[in-house]
């Protein structure tokens, strides 16, 4: 199992409104069930930490390319994506691979 991360960082003071269109975009991923729930969370220089950032997070049983074959895009998502463009400078994804009991080390 695989914990995915993916890392926006925002024109300045635009952290929530881009918060909120990638909420949506997880939203659309769970509708057509190709993602389980997602996570996001943003910083708008209220907390600690690297501020005009958002990041949704999922946690996946394994990892594939966003460019297979089978893969279809949501409908919705196109057009968030755009408005997402609008609000980010950069954006990059991380994977993790979640510790479970069966991969622990005696």
């Amino acid at each position: 199992m695989y914990l995915v991360r993916r890392v926006w960082v925002t024109k300045p003071r635009e952290a929530r409104r881009a918060a909120t269109v990638v909420a949506k975009i997880g939203k659309a991923y769970e509708n057509a069930d190709q993602r389980q729930s997602v996570r996001v969370y943003f910083n708008s220089g209220t907390t600690p930490g690297d501020k005009d950032r958002v990041i949704m997070e999922w946690i996946d049983d394994k990892l594939e390319s966003p460019y297979r074959a089978e893969n279809e895009y949501p409908a919705p998502v196109s057009g968030l994506g755009a408005q997402l463009r609008d609000l980010t400078t950069e954006s990059w994804i991380e994977f993790y691979e979640l510790l479970t009991e069966a991969k622990y080390l005696e």
